[in-house]
């Protein structure tokens, strides 16, 4: 099963040792948030475990801080699962909602928001933690990165809902899974995780840039590779395996295999960018301190590409289902409970 399938990745991801700790006060959180509304719900949330895949991917946060980050992944999961295939009404209202998700890190940090139901004020309460400590220009980065996440979210519901899944050629899969995956902005979060920021200058470098890019990619390729099957059950044609299997007229294990190969591309390219680094930082002249946060910068992406990869593994999101979830999942929903409204 894709689930199964397993990378060949060089880098080693700490697991934080709050993990525990912030997993037991993020699930009484999703619950008083009402971000979980039923019990098959709640069990279907809990077998995820998103408290580890934010323990592996940001293993240096606090305890607190650790929390919130579990508390983000919630709503960007939950959100995703809103859209049901067999129901295009729906487009107009998770439009909306994005488009308060979108707004809401431009607004100061607290405001309530203009549209509400479980998911945006969550993430009001979410956003005002998040941001704390973070200059301005961290903030505008990442609201920029998250905006561009939401609105492709969004692109995606529409081509779903005009009967259009899985109608992208491979190079035009290939560019819009790079903004589904929403990596940029969680890489950026790793700089909250530990409370710095990349210099300006190397974060607008291209090298970082084409990192980040690379990171995103293959992320998103291993990502459509473990979750391939759920989102098969679902009718959901926006998978990489998908595509290929459609564009190249292949088998399903010769797909799949193509994929695997894409990753590692993907990965190679990257790994022979991340060794520029040093030759990167003596062009910006960056001294010791500006060195240290760019080494701190890649050490995200790499905690991103590992720490992902470990969590899909061995999370109950992308199993089989039984019961109510796998109802849902036949009927093309992928959630249980519906977040989009009071």
């Amino acid at each position: 099963m894709p689930q199964d399938v397993r990378f060949d990745l060089p880098f080693e991801t700490p697991v934080n040792p709050y993990l525990a700790w912030a997993r037991e006060r993020h699930l009484r959180w999703v619950v008083d948030s009402g971000l979980v509304r039923s019990q098959e719900g709640f069990d279907e949330y809990e077998s995820w475990d998103l408290a580890q895949a934010a323990a592996r991917t940001y293993p240096h946060a606090s305890a607190p801080d650790l929390s919130t980050l579990m508390n983000w992944f919630s709503l960007a999961f939950l959100f995703d699962d809103q859209f049901d295939v067999v129901r295009p009404d729906r487009m107009d209202r998770i439009a909306e909602v994005a488009r308060e998700l979108i707004v809401t890190p431009l607004r100061p940090a607290g405001t309530a928001p203009r549209v509400v139901c479980p998911i945006t004020a969550a993430w009001a309460e979410v956003w005002e933690g998040l941001s704390q400590g973070m200059t301005l220009t961290w903030q505008t980065r990442f609201a920029a990165s998250w905006g561009r996440f939401l609105v492709a979210h969004c692109e995606e519901v529409d081509l779903a809902g005009q009967g259009r899944s899985g109608t992208l050629g491979l190079a035009e899969y290939a560019a819009f899974r790079r903004r589904t995956v929403g990596i940029h902005h969680s890489i950026d979060a790793g700089e909250r995780s530990r409370g710095f920021e990349v210099p300006p200058a190397a974060m607008a470098h291209p090298l970082m840039e084409r990192m980040r890019d690379l990171a995103a990619d293959t992320i998103g390729f291993m990502n459509d590779v473990h979750s391939f099957e759920r989102e098969r059950r679902r009718g959901d044609g926006h998978n990489l395996i998908a595509v290929l299997h459609r564009e190249r007229n292949c088998s399903w294990q010769e797909a799949i295999d193509e994929a695997y190969r894409m990753t590692a591309r993907c990965l190679d390219e990257y790994l022979a960018c991340e060794a520029r680094i040093p030759r990167m930082c003596d062009e910006l002249g960056l001294d010791a301190g500006g060195r240290a946060r760019v080494d701190m910068g890649v050490e995200a992406i790499q905690h991103w590409i590992n720490g992902n990869y470990e969590w899909a593994l061995t999370s109950g999101r992308y199993a089989d289902k039984e019961g109510a979830v796998a109802t849902a999942e036949l009927a093309g929903r992928g959630s249980v409970d519906d977040l989009l409204t009071i």
